[in-house]
């Protein structure tokens, strides 16, 4: 896949090295960045290591968030290489120009945890609270995870999960606050003419930690169109069914060596670039 031609192009000419076995994400992460003259900043909490495109005081308005960390032993194509590398195309359309939104870029470190690890060790946790202090608690926060497989926007609604069982005027501004994100996003969708988008559950991500800093976070992920139905079709037993035949197959990869070039579909990468830029042109 990597003589196609779209492989070629800035930045995704440095995607092969990035899942390579023996990358160093954070240090290779800045360096492509130097390339793509995107300034950029490291702010570090927790030992964590983010990388910031943007002043946090003056675009901490709209804040697109990837991790860039992967589990061991994975090559991390689609989680979550694929969207690390689509918001750089976005952030180099920024850049040149293309927008007149101010949007805080923040790749993430530490979002996958070991099993039995506490939410508090997850790297959007300890950034949320850092975001909080630093009056940005009103942020409107996408997360973007596992976004290289497929043709279907998925909005996802697990943050409906985490607060099904909490009660408390926090929880019910958190509602609210996933509410507002979701019809912005579906805005945005509708602005960008994306024809397929839906809104389901998913896996958590970054929104779990977000979520117990107090903050709220949309998280954004992308699925071929007949494992988005078959989620759909099964949606209000996703949390609660334990038969994996109902996983669609893409996510059953993530975090394991399944995860790899082979099942990613770059011909599809366009559609997050159009999102994000809907999203931002939309904030202003």
């Amino acid at each position: 896949m990597f003589n196609d031609e779209f492989f070629l192009k800035t930045p995704y000419n440095h995607f092969k090295e990035f899942i390579s076995e023996q990358a160093d994400r954070f240090t290779l992460l800045c360096s492509i960045l130097n390339d793509c003259t995107l300034p950029h900043q490291i702010l570090e909490i927790e030992g964590n290591r983010h990388i910031l495109i943007g002043n946090l005081i003056d675009y901490g308005r709209l804040i697109f968030t990837a991790h860039y960390d992967r589990a061991p032993q994975s090559p991390g194509a689609n989680d979550n290489g694929a969207a690390v590398f689509q918001l750089i195309e976005t952030a180099m359309k920024f850049a040149s120009g293309k927008s007149n939104s101010k949007v805080l870029f923040i790749f993430t470190d530490g979002e996958e945890l070991l099993k039995g690890e506490s939410l508090r060790l997850q790297g959007s946790y300890s950034l949320g609270l850092f975001l909080k202090k630093n009056g940005m608690g009103n942020s409107s926060i996408f997360s973007f995870d596992a976004c290289g497989t497929g043709d279907t926007l998925i909005i996802s609604t697990a943050s409906d999960e985490l607060l099904k069982k909490e009660s408390g005027e926090g929880a019910a501004t958190a509602r609210r606050k996933a509410q507002t994100l979701r019809r912005t996003a579906l805005e945005a969708a509708r602005i960008a003419r994306l024809e397929k988008v839906l809104l389901l559950p998913t896996p958590f991500s970054e929104d779990a930690g977000f979520l117990l800093s107090g903050m709220t976070a949309q998280t954004i992920t992308v699925l071929p169109h007949n494992e988005a139905a078959l989620v759909q079709s099964n949606k209000n037993a996703f949390f609660s069914n334990n038969d994996r035949r109902l996983i669609p197959e893409t996510w059953r990869c993530l975090n394991g060596p399944g995860d790899s070039p082979l099942r990613l579909t770059p011909e599809h990468w366009k559609i997050i670039p159009a999102f994000a830029e809907a999203l931002a042109n939309g904030h202003i």
